[in-house]
């Protein structure tokens, strides 16, 4: 390739043998402008698309000697002759034709008939092999609309017949067809994948599992567990994770500055816990200080579960920074998160000696002026804000550590404005609180090392979680009269802001109007749509214990840490997904105290509502929660397809292959290790499967991140 020959995000060109593959999709057989149209509207352009656009599902016919031996509904092939011809008796009336094998008789059925048409296929005394779905009406036999109608010299149709997905102008016959010559352009390439692999897991070689796939035997063939697709789905996965490998390779070629902490500010705050910390906590700390000691960039993903203790971990990286004469940002999305975070972290940073401010948009002037100058001056360790603290003004003594929590919410740009203000690109550790199932994980932070806090810290209390339907909602009120007249605070969550004409989801302002005037003055409201001001007023008088009940939307969903609050209602708790909910249900559990979250709905409930509802009664690991979520809706609706960065995959399916996927991140790592230029045979072989999967555009586009 093309510049250094280690380099292989600059691409030589795509192989020849590929070019076939690459030309358009009306260059195929039966593929017109109209068919080429349809076939754009499901992301097919050229035959390669094609190729990698498998059987969604089949048809099993069974082969019947006689009608009697048929058991409708089913899909059957049988020879029949024609006796009797029914044309229709009134307008928009079936044409029908009945048929008889000798004993019995089936009657053929065609909607919108063109008579001329039916009597050359069908004409009365010949003999016809139909297939189609025999169904009983009225206790007789019928096939509406047979899929074949045959002579005795034609081809039987296969006993599975394959059935793509198709969009509004095409056929099944158009698509095998065009699948089929798609198939006769495809190369025999050298083998990409490990050849131990491909012993072990028993897999055909691409061209065969490409045929194997298109021609499945039965419904077994179409298993994401079936051999054929099963290394299709392999090859996908192992070019996204080269890309990733190539992109960290990339990042870790950038020099960063080594920080070797020695540990005396993280032994005063560790010394100043109430209790001891995790083993996940401890665990995440000493991989993080490894990553920072090393004179290479870190680019770490902490993913952490409600309440496992993420702002601890947090602070004793920053503290690894400031031991090494550095300084450290924390850079969180909204105002409420930022100043939570202040508030959490400043306490640790006490213990520790270190200096801890907060930078928002709402800082103004002198206040502004006299952070801006201590930071530039190094007397602030910590710097905690929303996007402020990437404008340009912001100078720092001497950055090493970049935090950003729940990065999702952030575009590479703003990473790249945070990475410039070291002297040297700072390490990068990047925060979650969603529990991301580690199939998605590896597909979406690959290019990251992973950090996982999956236990709960000592004191943390079991919450309890019910259903309710709203139709008990003065229960609901009775029970958090008597429980804020004994002292507690508790959440109110709505799902709107205020009532909506197309919807019947109750609103936060006038839920709030009701709990008022049934509970006073000791009812706050706290919306997106609230001035900051406003807002904050409301939640320093919920922290003080002024209020007692805060009617909020989820803007209170990730971060807002008030130990003392112990009931967490949530209305119209179906209209939420499964990850809002368990978010929501961790604003609870954080004291002493034993809290509770009560989930009211609207009757009845659809399936997968109560699906939802009831995996949330039933378990707190949000591992589990978001694996449950990942099976039920799919990888983008779970991260948001918009701005997930998650691969469009055409054949891997991530909710049931994540093995897969964590093979094909061990595969590709180890091949670069071995194979740094990909300048071996296979490493060769693997640059072909990337420019297969398009992974050069990835690389160009990825390589900013």
């Amino acid at each position: 390739m093309a510049g250094d020959r280690g380099d292989i995000s600059a691409p030589r060109g795509r192989p020849p043998a590929l070019f076939p593959l690459f030309a358009a999709a009306e260059t195929l057989p039966g593929i017109g402008p109209k068919a080429a149209q349809a076939l754009a509207q499901m992301g097919v352009e050229r035959p390669r698309d094609l190729l990698l656009t498998l059987p969604s599902g089949g048809v099993q016919r069974r082969r019947l000697d006689r009608l009697a031996d048929a058991r409708p509904p089913e899909m059957v092939t049988v020879a029949v002759t024609v006796t009797r011809h029914a044309p229709p008796t009134a307008r928009g009336r079936p044409f029908r034709v009945v048929c008889s094998d000798g004993v019995a008789d089936v009657t053929l059925v065609f909607f919108h008939p063109r008579t001329d048409w039916i009597t050359a296929q069908l004409p009365i005394g010949q003999r016809r092999i139909v297939s189609g779905k025999i169904e009983l009406f009225d206790g007789m036999a019928q096939m509406v609309h047979p899929d074949h109608i045959l002579r005795d010299t034609d081809p039987l149709p296969a006993d599975f017949e394959p059935v793509y997905p198709l969009s509004a102008g095409l056929t099944q016959k158009v698509m095998a067809r065009a699948a089929v010559a798609a198939l006769d352009r495809a190369p025999a390439p050298p083998e990409w994948i490990d050849p131990a692999v491909i012993a072990a897991q028993g897999w055909p070689s691409w061209r065969d599992a490409l045929a194997a796939a298109h021609a499945p035997a039965g419904m077994g063939d179409l298993s994401p567990t079936a051999p054929a697709r099963a290394r299709l789905a392999y090859d996908e996965l192992l070019a996204h994770q080269m890309t990733l490998a190539l992109v960290r390779r990339d990042k870790r070629r950038s020099k960063g500055r080594a920080s070797p902490g020695d540990g005396r500010l993280r032994a005063r705050v560790i010394d100043s816990l109430p209790w001891p910390m995790t083993g996940a906590q401890t665990r995440a700390v000493a991989e993080i200080a490894a990553d920072m000691a090393s004179d290479q960039r870190m680019n770490r993903l902490l993913q952490g579960d409600v309440g496992a203790g993420k702002t601890l971990v947090a602070l004793l990286s920053a503290l690894v920074a400031i031991e090494s004469g550095g300084q450290a940002v924390l850079m969180a999305p909204t105002e409420i998160l930022a100043r939570q975070h202040a508030r959490a972290l400043e306490p640790l940073a006490r213990a520790a000696g270190v200096r801890l401010a907060a930078l928002t948009g709402r800082d103004k002037g002198e206040g502004r002026a006299a952070i801006l100058e201590d930071l530039r001056q190094g007397r602030i360790g910590i710097l905690v804000g929303t996007h402020a603290v990437i404008q340009p003004e912001v100078e720092f003594h001497d950055l090493r550590l970049a935090i950003i929590d729940e990065q999702h919410r952030f575009g590479v740009a703003q990473r790249l404005e945070l990475s410039a203000k070291g002297v040297a690109p700072p390490d990068m550790l990047v925060m979650t609180a969603t529990p991301i199932p580690r199939s998605l994980a590896l597909s979406q932070y690959g290019d990251l090392d992973l950090s996982v806090l999956d236990e709960k810290p000592a004191g943390r209390q079991p919450i309890t979680t019910v259903m309710i339907s709203d139709q008990r909602l003065d229960q609901v009120t009775a029970r958090l009269r008597a429980a804020l007249d004994g002292g507690a605070r508790a959440y109110w969550v709505c799902p709107l802001v205020e009532e909506s004409e197309v919807s019947d989801l109750t609103a936060a302002e006038a839920r709030f109007q009701a709990l008022r005037a049934q509970f006073g003055d000791v009812v706050r409201l706290i919306h997106g749509q609230m001035p900051v001001e406003a807002r904050d007023t409301a939640m320093a008088d919920f922290i003080a214990g002024r209020a007692r009940l805060l009617v909020a939307t989820t803007v209170i969903e990730v971060g807002v840490d008030v130990p003392e609050a112990t009931i967490m209602v949530i209305e119209r708790a179906e209209s939420f997904g499964l990850a809002q909910l368990h978010q929501l249900r961790g604003r609870v559990g954080r004291g002493a105290d034993a809290s509770t979250c009560v989930l009211i709905y609207h009757p009845p409930l659809s399936d997968m509502a109560a699906q939802r509802l009831e995996i949330m009664r039933e378990t707190e690991d949000g591992f589990r929660i978001a694996q449950t979520d990942l099976e039920m809706r799919g990888a983008g609706d779970v991260i948001g397809t918009a701005q997930s960065g998650l691969p469009r995959f055409r054949v891997a399916d991530l909710e049931r292959q994540a093995g897969l996927m964590a093979m094909a991140r061990q595969d590709a790592r180890a091949l670069l290790e071995r194979d740094p230029a990909l300048d071996s045979a296979r490493g060769q072989a693997v640059r072909m499967l990337m420019w297969l999967m398009e992974q050069d555009k990835a690389i160009r586009l990825i390589g900013v991140g």
